[in-house]
């Protein structure tokens, strides 16, 4: 801690706080000044690097997806009604039209079991057996358990996995009575719910009540109508069914409504069938499997968004501001004249017009994709939308593999992202320069202290001293102007 002075010297009468304030300054002010240059350049170059490789990477990555063989290999898959059906294709998919007719969608059975005029009381006790065709639960209903919510309740828990419900329907004016409708999720002929009961010494009530085996569906699987007679009778709501389509006239059944392998690579999911006058007159909807020239046409404008967004930010921390007239000194940004931006642009724009490839695709320009004045890339649709169409795999062949066009630019960009590359190495040496700056500040704080620390002393010394002096001069002045052969002026 540097001594202090108390301002005017009390012997002197000079500033010494003042004074060596001035002379700390002096000493520490080019030097401070040093360190804060270098500590901003060095931080400004520290984040337009950050920046830079942030640029790379992005662009790095829009090459990477558009450098893969399986983007080429993908199929689109369209439906010429998909309120109809849906479809999706994956690479095994071979290109195609087809024609596709949806006579019924596949349905799972629904049944509403004998109504009870009272669904808090008692049905009975025993064992309810519950088939959906190979599917079997059994559940025993015990005293006290045996009411029809109870009953729901243990159904749904039985039938949780195997995808049975049971709700309680009330018809809300008595007819129906209160029933449980069981429902489900397994479709497909023959998987229709049936219901048996069986019951053992010392069961109460009549379970049997609930037992229901469904009769064969007619032709149209038509659902069991409410017996006017009998409106609480146990009826069936709704059949298990295939679902009926046929494909360029080859009659398919399917037990679900997504159908899979009927062609190879492609699945079809139903949504609706065809309405009964499309089916009288042999109406078709079209289905249409080609290769994903959309997909591949969307990657490749992500792949040049990407370079030109690189080309905004290298212009940006490269860029030269005019400041003034003549004689105004211009801003320069971060990492003008930088030697690694420098040599990346070159090997970047050098590999862009290095023609290889086939006759009539050896460069991106071949393809629509050209380069502007301003250094940034531009695509002709319409060009490109023929490459796409009439050279789909020649186009392939150009970009993909080790030898097309995005592997070459990701061999130019790799040293530079990668771990222990050029920018890595860049940002770690500035790192390194900004500790040290922190470091020989540290330093000049611990000089600095030390001179102030010798200035004050000296100065205070000094400043006892001339007291010292002035002492000892008011004294002999004293004593002289008291001897008797000294003759004042003012006397005379």
């Amino acid at each position: 801690m540097a001594i202090q002075g108390l301002g005017n010297g009390i012997g002197s009468g000079l500033d010494i706080q003042g004074i060596v304030k001035a002379l700390v300054d002096a000493e520490s002010a080019p030097k401070s000044a040093q360190l804060n240059r270098l500590e901003r350049a060095t931080t400004a170059k520290f984040s337009g690097l950050g920046q830079f490789r942030s640029a790379l990477s992005e662009f790095q990555t829009a090459l990477k997806d558009l450098n893969s063989p399986a983007l080429f290999e993908k199929r689109s898959a369209v439906s010429g009604k998909p309120d109809i059906f849906s479809v999706t294709a994956d690479s095994k998919a071979a290109a195609g039209n087809f024609n596709v007719q949806v006579f019924n969608l596949a349905q799972s059975s629904k049944v509403a079991l004998a109504g009870v005029t009272d669904p808090a009381a008692s049905v009975g006790t025993g064992r309810l057996t519950i088939d959906v065709g190979d599917t079997q639960l059994n559940i025993d209903i015990t005293e006290g358990k045996d009411s029809l919510s109870a009953i729901r309740d243990a159904i749904n828990a039985a039938g949780k996995e195997s995808g049975l419900s049971a709700s309680i329907v009330t018809d809300p004016n008595g007819g129906g009575g209160s029933r449980l409708v069981l429902s489900s999720t397994k479709s497909g002929t023959g998987n229709d719910i049936n219901v048996s009961v069986t019951s053992a010494a010392g069961d109460t009530g009549d379970l049997s009540y609930l037992a229901f085996s469904p009769a064969a569906p007619d032709a149209n699987f038509t659902p069991t109508p409410i017996d006017p007679d009998n409106p609480m009778a146990a009826r069936t709501i709704s059949y298990g069914r295939d679902a009926q389509v046929a494909i360029d006239g080859i009659r398919i059944s399917s037990a679900s409504n997504t159908i899979d392998g009927a062609i190879e690579g492609v699945s079809i999911t139903l949504k609706s069938a065809q309405s009964a006058e499309d089916i009288a007159s042999a109406n078709s909807v079209s289905l249409t499997v080609a290769e994903d020239r959309a997909g591949v046409k969307t990657q490749l404008k992500k792949f040049v968004d990407a370079y030109n967004k690189m080309m905004d930010t290298v212009s940006s921390l490269t860029k030269v501001t005019p400041v003034g007239g003549d004689d105004g000194q211009p801003l320069a940004a971060s990492l003008v004249g930088d030697a690694s931006v420098r040599s990346f642009m070159s090997a970047i724009r050098g590999e862009l017009g290095n023609a290889q490839g086939s006759d009539g695709m050896r460069i991106l320009a071949d393809l629509g994709i050209s380069t502007q004045r301003d250094g940034k890339l531009s695509i002709d649709d319409a060009r490109l939308d023929t490459v796409l169409a009439d050279n789909f795999d020649q186009l392939n062949g150009f970009l993909t593999g080790d030898t097309g066009i995005l592997a070459r630019l990701e061999s130019k960009v790799d040293p530079y992202t990668q771990t222990g590359g050029i920018l890595e190495t860049r940002t770690k040496a500035l790192q390194n320069t900004l500790s040290s700056v922190d470091d020989q500040r540290e330093q000049l704080t611990r000089r600095i202290d030390k001179l102030e620390a010798r200035l004050f002393s000296q100065f205070n010394a000094m400043d006892m001293l001339v007291g010292q002096l002035s002492g000892t001069a008011n004294y002999l002045s004293g004593a002289l102007e008291n001897l008797p052969s000294v003759v004042r002026q003012d006397r005379r």
